[in-house]
C-alpha cells in the first residue's frame, strides 16, 4: 500500500518533468528556426547601412559555417563537464546576448562579432536540442524526433515573413528596422531556458566510465556509415533552397512568383512529412524507413528534372521523402549509442557539416562543366548544367538510400536492427 502511494506520488512529477523536457525542445527548435531564417529579409538592409560589398555579405556569411563548426567542436566536451542543461542554458543565454550586441553595434567589426557570437550559439544550440532529444525521446523516438523537427521547419517558413513584417514596425516614434528586428527575435531565446532551469535532464550525472570513449567509437562501421547517411541526405535537402527556384527560371522559363511557389510546395510536403510519417518509421523501423524514403526523394527528383515541365511537381513531393532523413538518423543514433550519444551526434554532425561544403560546391562545379561541355553561351548548355546539377542532388538521395541499404545488411548480421 506504502509503495502505491509513492508511486501515486512520484508519477506527476515525471510527468511534468517531461513536459519541461518538451517545452524546452519544442521551443529550441522555433528558436532555431527563427534565428537560422531571419536573415533573408535583413541582408540587403545591413548592406546598405554598412556600405558593404558583396564580398563581405559573403564573409559575413560564411562565419555561419565557421561558428557551426567551432560550437561542434566543444559542445559534446562541455556537454560532459557542465551537463546538457547547463550547455542549453548558455547556447539560448548566448544567442539572447547576441541580440542585445546586434542592436547596440553600429560598427561593422561590433555587428561581425556579435553575429558570430549569434552563430556559436546556433551551433551549440543545433547539437544541444540533438543531445537533449536523444536523451528523452526514449519512446516513440522516430516519432517525437520527427515531430521536434517539424516546429523547425514550421518557424523557418514564418520566420522571413515576420521578419521582413518587424521592419517596419514603429515603437515610441522609432522603426525597429533591422537591429531591432535581431534584437526582438533573438530575445525569444529566453523562453525556453525558463522550462530548462526548471527540469532536471537524464545523463548528466553519468560518469566518464560509463561512455565509450570517441577513439573506440570512431572505429565502429555502422556509425560511419551513419554519417554518409546523413551527409549525402543533408546535401539532397538543403540544396533545393537554393537551387530549384533557380532550376525552374532558367530551364523552363517560370515567372519568379511560379518558382517561388514550388519551392514552398516542397516545404508544405516537406513539414507535413515530418508531422505525420514519424509514427510510420517507428513501426518499420529507422534503417529500413531511410532507404525507402530517401530512394522515393531520388526517384522523384530525377523524373522531375528529365521528364519534363509536366513533372515539375514531384520537385515537390520529392519533400515528402527527405524531409525525415535527418531526424530518423537521430532517432538511430539515440537508440544504437544510448550513452554515448552527445559524442556520436557531435562527431556526425561535424562530419556532416564538412560534407554539405563539399557537396554544395559539387553542384556548382558539375552545373558549370556540363554547361561548358555542351556550350557556355548556349541553351542547350545552360539546361543541360542545370540537369546535371540537379541530378547531382537527386544522386545524393540515391547515395543516402544505398549507404541505407549497406547498414541495413550489417545491422541484421549482428541482429542490431533498429
Amino acid at each position: 500500500m506504502h509503495t502505491n502511494t509513492e508511486q501515486q506520488r512520484t508519477k506527476p512529477k515525471l510527468n511534468k518533468n517531461y513536459t519541461l523536457h518538451l517545452a524546452t525542445i519544442f521551443l529550441g527548435f522555433i528558436v532555431f528556426g527563427i534565428s537560422e531564417n531571419i536573415k533573408g529579409p535583413a541582408i540587403p538592409r545591413i548592406q546598405f547601412d554598412f556600405h558593404l560589398d558583396e564580398m563581405q555579405i559573403g564573409t559575413l556569411l560564411s562565419l555561419n559555417a565557421l561558428g557551426y563548426l567551432i560550437a561542434c567542436s566543444f559542445t559534446a566536451i562541455l556537454t560532459r563537464t557542465i551537463g546538457i542543461k547547463w550547455v542549453s542554458m548558455l547556447a539560448f543565454g548566448s544567442m539572447a546576448i547576441s541580440g542585445i550586441f546586434i542592436f547596440l553595434s553600429h560598427s561593422y567589426p561590433l555587428f561581425t562579432a556579435s553575429y558570430f557570437l549569434m552563430y556559436i550559439g546556433n551551433g551549440m544550440l543545433e547539437i544541444g536540442l540533438a543531445i537533449l532529444a536523444a536523451r528523452i525521446f526514449i519512446r516513440n523516438t522516430g516519432t517525437m524526433m520527427n515531430l521536434s523537427h517539424f516546429f523547425y521547419g514550421l518557424s523557418s517558413t514564418v520566420a522571413p515573413m515576420i521578419a521582413t513584417g518587424l521592419m517596419t514596425v514603429t515603437l515610441f516614434g522609432h522603426t525597429l528596422d533591422w537591429r531591432g528586428m535581431y534584437l526582438a527575435m533573438l530575445m525569444l531565446s529566453v523562453l525556453p531556458m525558463i522550462p530548462a532551469l526548471m527540469s532536471k535532464f537524464p545523463g548528466d550525472d553519468e560518469t566518464a566510465t560509463d561512455r565509450i570513449p570517441l577513439k573506440r567509437l570512431v572505429k565502429d562501421p555502422a556509425l560511419w556509415l551513419v554519417v554518409m547517411i546523413l551527409s549525402f541526405g543533408v546535401v539532397s535537402e538543403m540544396a533545393v533552397g537554393g537551387w530549384l527556384v533557380n532550376f525552374l527560371e532558367k530551364s523552363y522559363n517560370w515567372e519568379p512568383a511560379a518558382a517561388a511557389g514550388m519551392l514552398s510546395a516542397f516545404f508544405l510536403c516537406f513539414s507535413a512529412a515530418r508531422l505525420l510519417l514519424g509514427p510510420l518509421i517507428d513501426r518499420i523501423g529507422f534503417t529500413l524507413s531511410i532507404i525507402i524514403l530517401s530512394g522515393l526523394t531520388g526517384i522523384c527528383t530525377f523524373i522531375a528534372i528529365f521528364g519534363g515541365e509536366s513533372y515539375a511537381f514531384l520537385f515537390a513531393a520529392a519533400g515528402i521523402g527527405i524531409a525525415p532523413i535527418y531526424p530518423t538518423v537521430m532517432a538511430l543514433i539515440a537508440k544504437k549509442y544510448p550513452k554515448e550519444s552527445d559524442t556520436a551526434i557531435t562527431f556526425t554532425v561535424t562530419m556532416m557539416g564538412i560534407g554539405s561544403v563539399i557537396g554544395n560546391y559539387a553542384i556548382g562545379a558539375i552545373t558549370n562543366g556540363f554547361k561548358n561541355m555542351y556550350g557556355s553561351s548556349t541553351d542547350l548548355g545552360l539546361l543541360r548544367g542545370l540537369q546535371a546539377g540537379y541530378g547531382f542532388i537527386g544522386l545524393c538521395a540515391i547515395l543516402c538510400s544505398i549507404f541505407g541499404m549497406i547498414l541495413y545488411r550489417y545491422l541484421k548480421k549482428r541482429n542490431q536492427l533498429i
